[in-house]
Order: structure tokens, then C-alpha cells, then sequence
């Protein structure tokens, strides 16, 4: 099976528009471009990756799309459009005739109000994906998990995937209330997870695989082996963790499951929850 990485980034850096990357996370100061990721992907011996937006603009999702039709290696793309636009419908047909978008995303951890995402024209912006067969990746915090169990509650039929185990607070070892709530979201069977963005969650400069261990073990029982996607996270895991390590870190944390298991996590979810075409 293909190994596809369900999380990663492009980005032509400016500080105005990626004024989140913290003073001591410099190298992450700079473009990060195709070219770039295939010098990663190849020894680590990942066959493809879905690209996921930065910045919340239309005019991004356009540039992606554009990227993707020129990489092969790209098998998919998370986008944004505004899902609380009445116009919404309009938007997405400004993107209909690109093939590889599979999903949209919104920065969910960004607004003020923890419950933004129960908005109803939010919802109504949801409800335009599930017309159109497009998934939904929620990144959140953890305290927003909650408020996240009552959304995909109202969108029984909407395949949702949650990005970076929800953040968790690693860094403190703490793993309640998240661990409750995230077996409490994984009951619906229409939300997967991706294994990705943990190490920033952790101390970048000294975690070690025993610190994340407790918190993969968590959402492997809660979602199973047949809802978790591989992840990177790149370049935000340069802070504190190489690609091939990362990917690494992942199999040894995965090692009790069977070869099957361990496959689908590292590929073949990602083609059946983003809808990849089987050659892919």
C-alpha cells in the first residue's frame, strides 16, 4: 500500500501572514515549496501527501489547487473557503472543476469564541460540503472539543477529520479532560483522526517517544486502527522533530498492531476517507 502523509503545508513566508510561528521557531521562517517536501518525502518513503491550507484566503486554495494539478505527489488538498458566507455554494463551484480537492478546513483554534463552530450559518456552510461528497478537517484546541462533539452531532452524514489529536497539552503532561472527550468524539463514526502535530504540543527541545506514547495510546483505542491517518505536520514539526523521525516515531508507537492495521493507518485511510482515486 502507498504511503500517503494526510498533513502538511506549503507556504511563501511573510511575518504579517504567519505571525503565529513563535520568535524561537525561526527556522520555519522561510518558503517551504514542493521541491522542498519531495526531498523529504523520498527518503522517508512516502509515496504522497495532502496538502493542507495556512492562511484563511481564497486566493490560497486557488494557489494549492494549482500546485497539486503540477505535482503528482500530491494527492489531495484541505482547503478554506468562507463557510459562513450565504454565498457559499458560489465559492465552492469557483473550485468544482479541481479534482484534487477532497476537504476544507476552517482555523477553528483561532476564534475567540469556542463555540463559534455551532454557528448556525457555520452549520449551514457545512451542510454544503456534504452535498458536494467534500470531508471537513476540524482543527481545534482541546478545550474545544465539546462544543466539536455537538457539531458532528448535527452532521451525521459528514465524514469529519480531526487534526493533531486536538492538542492535547502534552508539554504538561496533562491527558484529562481530553482523553475523555476524545472517547467520547470518536463514538461517532463519522470522525477519524490524524496522528500529526504532537511533538509541538510536546517540549520541542527534550520530549522523548515515552512522553507521546501515553496520548497515541488513547486515540488508537478510541478511533482504531481503521480511523487514524498518518500525518507530518511539516515544516511546523521542524521545531522539534526531523520527517523521517517523525514518521519513525509513529511506526514504533504503532508496532503492536498488525501489518494490515499499520497500513491503513499510513495510507490507505487517507484514500478512503479523502476519496483518492485508487491509481493514486
Amino acid at each position: 500500500m502507498p504511503v500517503i502523509d494526510s498533513h502538511h503545508h506549503f507556504w511563501h513566508y511573510t511575518a504579517e501572514d504567519y505571525g503565529w510561528i513563535p520568535p524561537d521557531w525561526s527556522a520555519l521562517r522561510r518558503d517551504f515549496l514542493p521541491a522542498d517536501l519531495a526531498t523529504e518525502i523520498a527518503p522517508a518513503g512516502v509515496d504522497g501527501v495532502i496538502t493542507v491550507q495556512a492562511r484563511q484566503s481564497l486566493e490560497e486554495t486557488e494557489w494549492l489547487l494549482g500546485l497539486a494539478a503540477q505535482h503528482a505527489f500530491i494527492r489531495g488538498v484541505v482547503g478554506w473557503v468562507p463557510l459562513i458566507d450565504p454565498a457559499i455554494e458560489t465559492h465552492l463551484d469557483r473550485f468544482a472543476s479541481a479534482p484534487k480537492l477532497r476537504s476544507l478546513r476552517h482555523v477553528l483554534q483561532g476564534e475567540p469564541d469556542d463555540a463559534y463552530m455551532l454557528r448556525a450559518d457555520f452549520n449551514r456552510g457545512i451542510s454544503a460540503l456534504t452535498r458536494r461528497g467534500l470531508a471537513y478537517d476540524i482543527l481545534i484546541l482541546e478545550r474545544q472539543l465539546p462544543a466539536t462533539i455537538r457539531l458532528v452531532d448535527r452532521h451525521p452524514g459528514q465524514v469529519f477529520v480531526l487534526d493533531h489529536i486536538a492538542k492535547p497539552r502534552i508539554a504538561s503532561g496533562e491527558i484529562e479532560p481530553w482523553a475523555r472527550n476524545i472517547r467520547e468524539l470518536a463514538r461517532r463514526p463519522h470522525v477519524s483522526c490524524k496522528l500529526s502535530g504532537m511533538v509541538t504540543e510536546a517540549d520541542v527541545a527534550a520530549w522523548t517517544p515515552a512522553h507521546l506514547q501515553p496520548y497515541f495510546d488513547v486515540v488508537l483505542e478510541a478511533f482504531g486502527p481503521r480511523r487514524l491517518l498518518f500525518g507530518s505536520d511539516w515544516p511546523v514539526c521542524l521545531a522539534g522533530v526531523g520527517y523521517a523521525r517523525w514518521k519513525t516515531t509513529v511506526a514504533d508507537a504503532l508496532r503492536a498492531l498488525s501489518t494490515t492495521e499499520q497500513a491503513a493507518i499510513f495510507g490507505d485511510n487517507a484514500r478512503t476517507l479523502y476519496r483518492l482515486p485508487r491509481q493514486q
